[in-house]
């Protein structure tokens, strides 16, 4: 039997991409889940699924989703580059009223869809240790950034447990090139997901979300060590076929982490402040 098996579990998001590959695999692993699909009616995949609709910035709609819960995967949000009012609204407000909510509740833990944009503006060039200072690449990636921040609070203030999954490229297999050092599979990222519900954890972690890619940007040792993830996918199994692919990145975008977020309303070097000096 799995070790989640009858953990109680809300998942927000649930009618997202990622929300639709942990269902059925968090159902399959024995987890009693409640999922919200938002505004979406979702149907339970199983009598073992809860759905519950409603906007998440609404206590009474977070109330719902967590009724009963232990645990919650919080993967609801905007997840790409938008205008910060819409950033602000979904991934800003809305978080805060999903952590009051795990307050409420007395949830013991919540799992945050933190991203690897959080840290797109570091060079293709660094590794990445666990404990490397952010650099947003975006409104998106500083709202994960701040995201981040609340787990660490609400762990000291209240003593809910946290978990930051600083998602890569969550996809069923790699396409393009940066892929080949960021790319996530669901059979890794379903491996991820139960074992930051499971293991125990020293109140707030952070992991870097991503498979076990040789030319990976990160060095995620320290998700083996806190909460034994060990990932069984890997990008290079695609990368003889990507690279006879030109790299669709322009430029600047292919010398930073972030890939095709950075340059979005990017100031170029030469056009910067005191350049003309």
């Amino acid at each position: 039997m799995s070790e989640a098996a009858g953990i109680r579990v809300a998942l927000s998001g649930a009618g997202g991409q990622i929300g639709a590959v942990l269902r059925p695999r968090l159902l399959d692993a024995g987890i009693v889940l409640r999922s919200g699909g938002g505004p979406t009616a979702l149907a339970p995949l199983s009598d073992s699924e809860t759905v519950t609709t409603g906007d998440l910035r609404d206590a009474a709609a977070v109330d719902r989703l967590l009724e009963g819960t232990e645990v919650l995967v919080h993967m609801a949000g905007t997840s790409v580059e938008k205008p910060l009012p819409e950033v602000i609204e979904n991934n800003l407000r809305a978080l805060q009223a999903v952590y009051e909510g795990a307050r409420r509740h007395r949830l013991r833990r919540v799992i945050f869809a933190s991203s690897n944009h959080a840290f797109g503006m570091h060079s293709v060039n660094d590794r990445l240790a666990i404990d490397a200072p952010f650099r947003p690449d975006g409104a998106y990636g500083l709202s994960k950034a701040w995201g981040e921040l609340m787990g660490q609070m609400y762990w000291d203030r209240h003593g809910i447990e946290g978990v930051a999954l600083r998602i890569g490229s969550a996809l069923p297999r790699p396409t393009e090139f940066r892929h080949l050092s960021t790319w996530l599979g669901h059979d890794d990222l379903a491996q991820l997901v139960l074992r930051s519900i499971t293991a125990p954890i020293p109140g707030y972690v952070a992991v870097w979300g991503a498979s076990n890619n040789p030319r990976s940007y990160w060095d995620n040792s320290a998700a083996a060590a806190v909460i034994g993830y060990r990932p069984t996918q890997s990008a290079e199994d695609w990368a003889e076929e990507i690279l006879a692919q030109e790299n669709p990145l322009d430029p600047v975008a292919r010398t930073l982490q972030g890939g095709s977020f950075t340059t979005i309303d990017y100031t170029p070097l030469a056009e910067r402040p005191g350049r003309d000096r």
